[in-house]
């Protein structure tokens, strides 16, 4: 019987990256970078399992070399997210977390935050993570994701840009999004059956999904702020990061 303080942790990683072919399996610091993403969240106190969801050999017999659990999925998944179900389907736990396998510097805190509310509240299906933004410069920069949270922490939004008519109202807040994701796997699994909606399509936010379908996301401040690798010139700050926090540890 699977613990119920316990989750499953799905780490979707992809070989085609349009902007850095092959990003997995780049090397930070002599090892490649779904293995810090993999051991990181490993160190996660709610997580019970890691999973490594591939559509390429390569990563998969990475993952295994340094005693990794990976398997390979489907090559026409248009999503993380319906990767991460497909693993889902054969999983016996309640609780699914979707963990980006470009974040190299991952907080096992963060994966932490994302489960709590999950085992705590049975009529949760989602949360999902953020921050606070830094400044006006994010609020209007189309790669930064933004989340508009209500009075109760629920997400109401996602957007890229602010729209025409200006910023949210007070009784709302704007907060820039992190990419982690926690399901209940029932309801995990029923999204991926969805067809795309509109402003999915349009926005390309996968996250747009769930609240068209009226699910409540529940919102989980963080400190933890995104260190993700999108091209190759990335590697280098990651690198240096990590360097910095390996040198703060008494």
């Amino acid at each position: 019987m699977v613990e119920q303080s316990s989750a499953a942790a799905v780490i979707p990683a992809r070989y085609g990256s349009t902007r850095f072919p092959g990003k997995p399996l780049a090397l930070l610091a002599g090892r490649p970078m779904i293995r810090h993403v993999y051991d990181r969240v490993g160190q996660a106190k709610r997580v019970r399992r890691v999973i490594v969801a591939t559509d390429d050999e390569r990563i998969l017999e990475t993952v295994q070399s340094f005693g990794g659990e990976a398997v390979i999925t489907s090559g026409e998944h248009p999503t993380g997210t319906d990767r991460v179900a497909e693993v889902a389907a054969a999983l016996d736990e309640d609780v699914v977390v979707d963990v980006q396998g470009d974040e190299p510097l991952i907080s096992p805190q963060a994966v932490d935050a994302a489960i709590e509310p999950l085992l705590q509240d049975p009529g949760l299906l989602m949360t999902t993570l953020a921050h606070h933004l830094e400044g006006a410069s994010e609020l209007e920069d189309p790669d930064v994701v933004k989340v508009v949270c209500d009075c109760d922490g629920y997400a109401v939004d996602f957007f890229r840009r602010p729209a025409a008519g200006g910023s949210p109202g007070s009784k709302v807040s704007v907060l820039r999004h992190v990419g982690l994701y926690g399901f209940r796997r029932a309801y995990l699994l029923n999204l991926a059956a969805m067809e795309p909606g509109r402003r999915e399509r349009d926005l390309s936010l996968e996250q747009l999904r769930p609240l068209e379908d009226g699910c409540r996301i529940r919102v989980v401040k963080t400190d933890y702020r995104i260190v993700g690798v999108d091209r190759p010139e990335d590697i280098a700050k990651a690198e240096r990061l990590l360097l910095a926090e390996k040198e703060a540890l008494p």
